[in-house]
């Protein structure tokens, strides 16, 4: 009798911990999370006009509570943009077109700042810090080293250091233009724990990266090559941002790219919505969809983004 009424008593206490945990959950107040999403017609073409009404927001099954929707531009569009070469990239690639690197980087708006920065031994030496002063940045550019002259054994690790140690948050778009041939010399194979550790350092920092393939392969890895250009789409997709390159080849100009670029960076905008906070002290990753019912408009964003925990 005495160890059922145990039994009984403990059941409640469970029971009664449960319910309050679960009341806590759901009465967990909502808190605002904002990420930039890239809006464009057709082949980077410029969109129809989109009102917060047009934007829908999913978390799994669950719509979410759109309560910010404010074009990137103007006053509001402060823009951080690293320029990230691979140090190992192909001279004959990237050496040829510095003059439209810096072509692009002297076009951009006045309120842009822009650093240069080289992939080494898995980590970013820096060209140039981050300045609205574009022409003494494009002054900053030099040669790759090459493939076989101490590059870095993978991108990605660089691309992690770059975002964690060598960017402090601003309040205004972040984003990355990687240079590069997207082979991660640590894992060939066509899953890299390097390549989703960058994804995921990007996604919890509000990182979004674009990139442009340059061979730095020989003709003998075309296997390979096809797996590091899946590595750069992976990267570009999951961060919100766009793969620029065709083929399986170095473009002969990247100039089209840098249009396309810069026809992206033009029509972006913040979005905030309201989501429930993490169980989890350090927060989590979440993922989001998000919708228009506007025709003909792609709609491009991180495919996870951080969502903080509950404060104790």
């Amino acid at each position: 009798m005495f160890k059922l009424l145990r039994l009984v008593i403990g059941l409640l206490v469970f029971a009664t911990t449960l319910f309050h945990t679960s009341a806590q959950a759901q009465t967990a107040p909502k808190i605002p999370i904002t990420t930039i999403v890239t809006v464009l017609g057709p082949k980077f073409t410029a969109p129809p006009a989109i009102a917060k009404e047009d934007v829908i927001v999913f978390s799994g099954k669950t719509r979410l509570d759109v309560i910010g929707w404010v074009t990137a531009q103007g006053q509001k569009g402060g823009l951080q943009l690293a320029i990230l070469i691979d140090n190992s990239a192909s001279q004959f690639g990237v050496g040829t077109q510095l003059n439209e690197v810096a072509d692009f980087i002297t076009l951009q708006s006045k309120s842009t700042a822009i650093g240069v920065f080289y992939a080494v031994n898995g980590t970013v030496q820096a060209a140039s810090p981050f300045s609205r002063d574009h022409d003494a940045v494009a002054k900053t550019l030099r040669m790759p080293l090459g493939p076989r002259a101490g590059g870095s054994p993978s991108v990605y690790l660089s691309l992690s250091d770059l975002i964690n140690h060598h960017w402090q948050p601003t309040g205004g778009r972040r984003e990355v233009l990687l240079i590069s041939s997207g082979v991660d010399r640590m894992n060939r194979g066509p899953e890299s724990p390097y390549v989703q550790a960058a994804i995921e350092d990007a996604q919890k920092a509000g990182v979004v990266v674009h990139a442009i393939y340059t061979d730095g392969l020989s003709f003998d890895e075309s296997m390979q090559g096809q797996f590091a250009q899946g590595n750069l789409a992976q990267l570009a997709e999951g961060s919100g941002g766009y793969n620029l390159f065709e083929g399986v080849s170095t473009p002969m100009s990247f100039s089209p790219y840098f249009k396309q670029l810069d026809t992206a960076l033009r029509h972006q905008y913040r979005l905030t919505f309201a989501i429930e906070p993490s169980n989890k002290a350090k927060g989590e990753l979440r993922e989001i969809t998000i919708r228009t019912e506007q025709h003909g408009v792609d709609l491009r964003y991180p495919k996870q983004v951080l969502v903080p925990g509950i404060a104790k």
